[in-house]
């Protein structure tokens, strides 16, 4: 079977290196010719566990391929997969699905035979329908069927997630597309991976409320932390007692300082608008939105509190920049929030983060960026720690104390244990402990 991927973003690029990995035919397509000729070489323009390693193999063995030329990738396919971005439109928090629009008028264009058009773009409701439309309204005599298959990809883990996902969720109205993506999915049935076919509009809605139940559980256990810290609870107890109810589960319970990245903001906002369309406001997910956006307020007057309630003019070194750990995605994090606002407040920042500095520096110019975690906190009044990298759970406590100019330390991910801390001489605060 032969795939045309349209998009080489994080979601495109995995999807191609990973059906590529099962044996499949690739073509990744896109417009960039700075990005595809970096991946004709073997470079990924993102930092993704794995995956290089897979583009680079499966390329080499001749399965998959990078182009910007459309036409003939998409004549010489079966399955054409769309997944350009749907970023936030400016003004109303709505999808934009332009880049969604212009794919199905390419491949309108070089329809030549029967093709399933897949939507893997994250898409409002109606969405993959109305790419049918457009594709029949620029080519009334195409033969094709179209279908919705969200990805459930977890940044830093997206590989695995893709060969070893919890479900696969396929949109599909006819029986001969359904019989194409259940054997284009077969390597996951062998693995008993349950794969659930639903109509167009279930499988886009599936998607949307997946995401916004999980950041509501972020949300819902940041709020749960606080509580624990007025009344002397410890909130990581209190997650993992909620968390063993099979019906709760124990993931995404871990408190913080608030979500971001490529899809919880992005997608919240988007479900909130969709429901409020059609009449049917979804005030819990509006909640989550608001919150979200405070908690990352709040985290600027939880480090100042730390430093005597007044940070101008202190030293405050600055321990990862991504939203997450293992990937260099700055989108939405909140170190785009605390960072410039305690810079506004008088604030000396230098930060460093494993692997997202490059990004960070294009999107912060103005903080000073140091080569490693100890140049960062050489002479601080504090060190804050924003991202839960691996690498500053071993961290040299002696030299951290003998570094720093006072022993400060804000743990907005609860790295390390309070006791641990205290007996080391250190003035520690963390998030929902005593």
């Amino acid at each position: 079977m032969k795939i045309t991927v349209i998009g080489t973003g994080y979601v495109g690029l995995v999807t191609g290196a990973c059906f590529s990995e099962f044996g499949f035919d690739i073509t990744c397509v896109d417009t960039d010719p700075r990005k595809i000729e970096a991946l004709q070489a073997g470079r990924i323009p993102i930092f993704e566990p794995g995956l290089e390693a897979l583009v680079q193999r499966s390329a080499l063995e001749g399965r998959l391929r990078f182009t910007t030329e459309a036409g003939p990738a998409i004549e010489n396919s079966d399955v054409i997969f769309i997944t350009v971005g749907t970023p936030s439109r400016r003004g109303d928090g709505h999808a934009d699905v332009s880049f969604v629009v212009a794919a199905a008028e390419t491949i309108a264009d070089h329809l030549n035979g029967y093709k399933i058009v897949v939507t893997k773009s994250t898409v409002p409701v109606g969405t993959t329908r109305r790419i049918a439309e457009v594709i029949r309204k620029r080519r009334p005599d195409a033969q094709f069927d179209v279908a919705s298959n969200p990805e459930f990809l977890r940044e830093g883990s997206a590989v695995e997630d893709f060969m070893r996902p919890d479900r696969v969720i396929v949109g599909v109205e006819s029986e001969r597309a359904r019989e194409v993506l259940r054997q284009l999915y077969r390597p996951l049935h062998l693995i008993e991976t349950p794969i659930l076919f639903a109509d167009l509009e279930t499988a886009e809605v599936i998607k949307y409320t997946s995401n916004a139940f999980l950041a509501m559980k972020i949300t819902f256990i940041n709020q749960v932390a606080d509580l624990c810290e007025k009344v002397g609870a410890d909130v990581h107890n209190v997650a993992k007692g909620i968390g063993l109810d099979r019906r709760i589960g124990p993931k995404f319970l871990h408190p913080g300082p608030g979500y971001g990245g490529s899809c919880f903001p992005k997608d919240t906002l988007a479900l909130v608008q969709t429901a409020r369309d059609h009449d049917a406001p979804i005030e819990i997910i509006e909640t989550v939105v608001r919150l979200n956006d405070q908690r990352k307020i709040a985290m600027v007057d939880r480090i100042a509190a730390a430093l005597d309630g007044n940070v101008q003019g202190k030293r405050i070194a600055v321990l990862g920049l991504t939203f997450k750990p293992n990937t260099d995605d700055m989108r939405e994090s909140p170190s785009l929030v605390i960072l410039p606002r305690l810079q506004e407040m008088g604030a000396k920042l230098r930060c460093f983060d494993p692997v997202g500095m490059t990004e960070a520096r294009d999107l912060m110019p103005d903080l000073t960026y140091s080569s490693d975690p100890y140049e960062a906190m050489q002479d601080a009044d504090a060190v804050v720690f924003l991202t839960e990298w691996n690498s500053f759970r071993a961290l040299d406590l002696e030299r951290m104390k003998q570094i720093l100019r006072r022993p400060v330390v804000v743990d907005l991910r609860n790295i390390y244990r309070p006791a641990d801390m205290r007996e080391r001489g250190f003035a520690y605060h963390s998030i929902g402990r005593k």
